[in-house]
């Protein structure tokens, strides 16, 4: 049951959940298929599971998790048979449903997830093709479907962080702030809006060109320095080059996992709090961290 060609679905691990399933869930439904290879019914639910989310066009996103070799979450939602199948949004599970399926009453379950509305795709959709402009380094592109979105639906939670980290990309700190106070009252507290205070907090530190300088040469004088390492990449991380702060904690990391009771680890996550669940440093960096953890 290969993933490979299919836009909209990714085969999910115990490691990657977190990332993958709950944080990705913030900003876009996300359904979960529990399946092992040995379960018929699985091989019948899978291609149709994938073939209705490819069809949404990137409006929901599809998981597949294999149990045999993934256990842990499969226990922990309490799943006794498969195929299981659980929809994720904002973070946690909303509906799911257990056996196969035909075609009708998946495309049945994936609408109701989606609301049922033609607006709440067109605004997935429009999220999507905000995200990508902005990861492809067309903030200003960006930041107008992010300004689109809002004016259509005030409160979306994932427009409005998208927004203010156009404005925080552009060092403009007031207006991220203030496009932050957008975000309703009882939604503060999302992970999709700590993340862009909290790297509003970092850019507060920012580093002159000339200490981001020394703390690059230091480093290179003594590679195995892990104080000067970690000093480097928490400049990096208030200078919004997140990428950049990972690759050096990621080397810390790898060269000693405990270093200072787990300061780099915690340090890491921050970063990948303040780069967001979606962005390719948090995606690839979540990877390795994982593979470290779990050699």
């Amino acid at each position: 049951m290969a993933t490979a060609g299919l836009q909209h679905t990714l085969d999910g691990t115990d490691q990657g959940f977190m990332a993958d399933v709950v944080e990705a869930s913030m900003t876009q439904p996300v359904i979960v298929d529990f399946w092992a290879p040995w379960c018929g019914p699985c091989r019948t639910l899978g291609p149709i599971l994938e073939k209705v989310v490819e069809g949404k066009k990137g409006a929901v996103k599809l998981v597949k998790i294999n149990t045999e070799e993934h256990p842990a979450y499969a226990g922990q939602l309490g799943v006794r048979s498969i195929p299981a199948v659980y929809a994720f949004h904002k973070g946690r599970p909303v509906d799911g449903f257990m056996g196969a399926l035909p075609e009708s009453q998946v495309s049945a379950f994936v609408e109701r997830l989606l609301g049922g509305t033609d607006s709440a795709q067109v605004i997935a959709e429009a999220l999507a093709q905000a995200e990508a402009a902005s990861q492809a380094g067309d903030i200003t592109l960006a930041a107008e479907i992010y300004a689109a979105i809002i004016q259509e639906d005030e409160g979306n939670t994932a427009a409005i962080a998208g927004l203010a980290r156009c404005y925080l990309a552009n060092g403009d700190t007031e207006r991220a702030l203030a496009t932050l106070d957008l975000v309703p009252e009882a939604r503060r507290n999302e992970s999709i809006v700590k993340g862009v205070r909290l790297a509003i907090e970092m850019a507060a530190d920012a580093p002159a060109p000339t200490e981001l300088d020394a703390a690059v040469s230091a480093v290179s004088a003594n590679p195995g320095d892990h104080d000067k390492r970690y000093e480097l990449a928490e400049q990096y991380a208030a200078a919004g080059r997140y990428k950049d702060a990972a690759d050096h904690l990621l080397i810390i990391l790898s060269a000693r996992l405990g270093w200072e009771d787990g300061k780099a680890k915690t340090k890491l996550l921050q970063v990948f709090d303040a780069a967001g669940a979606t962005d390719p440093v948090t995606i690839e960096g979540r990877r390795r961290l994982a593979s470290l953890m779990f050699a």
